[in-house]
């Protein structure tokens, strides 16, 4: 690709990219994780435990809204902290059971009307492509 196909196709993933991000916190009900709290926990539940300062670094936010996002998460029951045991300074922050059942309950109304979405206006082969496009999309973000 040259160097102008790829100004393009960044171009249209981000416009993409800011009208799926602009419609899911369309649908935010309280209740519901907000988009922060979302990936912290995904993020968690995937890599293992952290500190809040490498996540900060990793979801590229300022500690002080780090701190804010856990703190929510954690009086939810859905993260813990505990002392890192082999630096008893540190703080890791690891996803509870609560919270690893919550990321997999798909009844929170904005999966379902994704996953309604997915069913009914994309073919089979187009599914599998956006699930496979799903670790290529977060490597970019993780990149940027």
């Amino acid at each position: 690709m040259t160097d102008e196909d790829l100004l393009q196709a960044s171009t249209d993933l981000r416009v993409a990219l800011g009208r799926l991000v602009r419609r899911l916190r369309q649908g935010y009900v309280v209740g519901e994780l907000t988009l922060p709290e979302r990936s912290v926990l995904s993020r968690l539940d995937r890599e293992g435990p952290a500190t809040p300062g490498c996540l900060a670094d990793l979801e590229r936010v300022k500690p002080q809204a780090m701190g804010v996002t856990l703190a929510g998460l954690v009086d939810r029951g859905l993260v813990e902290r505990r002392k890192d045991d082999s630096d008893g300074r540190k703080v890791l922050m690891s996803v509870t059971e609560a919270g690893v059942r919550l990321l997999t309950d798909r009844r929170s109304r904005t999966t379902r009307q994704m996953a309604t979405a997915l069913a009914e206006k994309f073919t089979e082969a187009e599914q599998r492509e956006l699930i496979a496009a799903i670790p290529l999309i977060e490597r970019l973000a993780d990149e940027l």
